[in-house]
């Protein structure tokens, strides 16, 4: 039986056995009818793999739906009831998951979770056992990350954790936010952080909103004035961003409807979300079919290899809703470790843009320690394009292929492949001799992976002048080029001007002639900057409440 197969079986023994007795607890979402016509690799659920064997047992806490299981697999006692964290792997070869938890013992059971504690926690084995070391302080919802200069911050709700080195000792302290005129999208809890190719940071909040650090510590500014999110219904948090040597990454769950959702952006800014499921329950399945059925898969986390793919995924799960879990009971919660697909490394040869008019396209796959492309794949099976393609069976079939070193170039039949001007990352899916996926995105010569982002303040009208002022900074890594800027308010245009070229975070001031008949500091507004006479970017201003 493949392991598609016994995703989708789980799924449904699932949402049976807890459906049926907690019905106000989850919600079924109408699932998109064109998400039956994925193929495997369409969705990010297919890259999950099955978990490594261990230690096997039913003499343990949890309702029967997870047991036996894996106790030996990512961090469980029965006396701690432990949440989310993620791992970092030091040096000499040992992997430290940082991760919060609480007695299981405690009266309000998994309601006492705004008491936790953070762990640090060592393995010899990516996939665990992992056992505390020791204690680093109060905290909920961990995320570990380092900073360019080696120093180690654990970041928790409301605050962060700092030291020299995963050993501590750790010191205290909150970060600084700069909403920058713009509304803070669901308050800054659950944040997620993505090191940017300089070693700025980028952050997720969980409602969606995208800040940048210039070094992970000094203060985060805001940059976008609305989610980030599939544009769908949803109760979404626990987002995890991530970036590989190629593109952004971010997954974000809709706890009610127990579906989550990937996305993938260039910049960080703008994001294109795939067809299908992230993840939702059913994931955690063994090498000879069994799955451990737990009811919820929460902060999820990432563990990346040197070239930035996912090579592992982290969840906390628990055997039953939140609040049926009490102290001293037989249900609780644990992290697990569950092994992912990582995919393969490609490169478009094609020096000039792809266009529906391109006859062929050239890919090299490269060869790794593991892979050897020239012998494993199965080039009938490749599909090469969009992924609004490729997900569903369509996109270039290869035409040939050559050796190159050790690497593999497949050309591709290019008419096929669904590319468009905005395309940063085209998609590769199919499998190798023994019907493993293969999947893969793949760098584009012609495309600028670190482009310049623009961000402006809300417009000021100065009366006396009749002009605007507009500050706009750069907030990309590349300078961009001199810039066309278009204010706007009750749907006309206000303003327009030229934003001189910037460096990376150069910023200027601009001093705009109002050519509307009126401006009103209150209403909502919005600053578009254009390139060739097309919109790159628009920034939104709410309407501005007026003081008591």
């Amino acid at each position: 039986m493949n392991k598609t197969k016994l995703i989708q079986i789980g799924i449904a023994c699932s949402t049976f056995l807890l459906s049926t007795s907690l019905p106000a607890q989850i919600t079924e979402r109408t699932r998109p009818a064109e998400w039956d016509q994925l193929v495997k690799g369409g969705r990010y659920m297919d890259r999950f793999e099955a978990m490594p064997e261990g230690q096997l047992t039913d003499n343990v806490w949890g309702a029967d739906s997870v047991r036996p299981r894996f106790v030996d697999n990512g961090i469980e006692r029965p006396d701690i009831s432990f949440w989310g964290g993620n791992i970092l792997q030091t040096k000499d070869g040992k992997f430290h998951l940082f991760v919060c938890g609480w007695p299981e013992s405690a009266p309000k059971g998994h309601m006492t979770w705004p008491n936790s504690t953070v762990y640090h926690t060592v393995s010899d084995r990516l996939s665990g056992p992992y056992a505390i070391q020791d204690t680093i302080g109060k905290g909920h919802n961990p995320e570990a990350f380092r900073l360019d200069d080696g120093r180690i911050i654990v970041y928790v709700i409301d605050g962060y954790y700092i030291a020299n080195d995963v050993n501590g000792p750790w010191t205290y302290g909150k970060f600084t936010f700069e909403p920058r005129d713009r509304r803070i999208i669901e308050g800054l809890s659950n944040l997620t952080f993505a090191r940017r190719q300089d070693g700025s940071y980028l952050m997720v909040c969980r409602g969606g909103g995208v800040w940048i650090s210039r070094d992970g510590i000094s203060p985060y500014r805001q940059i976008t004035e609305k989610r980030i999110y599939p544009a769908v219904k949803g109760e979404f948090e626990d987002p995890v961003v991530w970036r590989d040597s190629l593109q952004y990454h971010l997954i974000v769950n809709d706890w009610l409807g127990r579906i989550a959702y990937y996305e993938r952006s260039l910049d960080g800014v703008h994001w294109v979300v795939e067809q299908g499921e992230a993840y939702m329950p059913g994931i955690s399945f063994h090498a000879d079919g069994q799955v451990e059925h737990w009811f919820k898969y929460e902060r999820a986390k990432v563990f990346q290899d040197a070239e930035g793919r996912v090579a592992q995924m982290n969840f906390a799960v628990i055997d039953t809703i939140k609040w049926n879990d009490l102290g001293n009971d037989n249900h609780s919660s644990k992290n697990i470790c569950l092994p992912m697909n990582k995919g393969i490394l490609l490169d478009v040869l094609n020096e000039k843009p792809i266009t529906p008019k391109t006859k062929e396209i050239r890919v090299r796959i490269r060869a790794e320690k593991d892979f050897n492309p020239q012998r494993d794949i199965d080039l009938a099976s490749l599909r090469f394009g969009s992924y609004t393609e490729v997900n569903f069976g369509r996109g270039g079939k290869a035409l040939e292929s050559q050796a190159d070193g050790k690497d593999l170039i497949v050309t591709f039949d290019g008419t096929a492949s669904g590319i468009t001007p905005d395309e940063f990352a085209p998609k590769l899916l199919g499998q190798d001799k023994q019907g493993k996926l293969l999947f893969g995105y793949a760098s584009l010569p012609y495309v600028n992976y670190k482009p310049a982002i623009l961000s402006a303040l809300r417009p000021l009208y100065q009366k006396d002048k009749e002009m605007l002022t507009v500050e706009v900074e750069n907030f990309g890594l590349s300078a961009s080029p001199q810039t066309e800027i278009v204010v706007e308010q009750s749907g006309k245009i206000q303003a327009k001007g030229k934003v001189p070229a910037l460096q990376p975070y150069g910023k200027t001031t601009l001093s705009l002639k109002l050519e509307g008949k009126a401006w009103s500091d209150t209403e909502a507004c919005q600053v578009s900057f254009l390139q060739d006479g097309k919109a790159c970017r628009t920034n939104l201003f709410e309407e501005k409440k007026k003081e008591q």
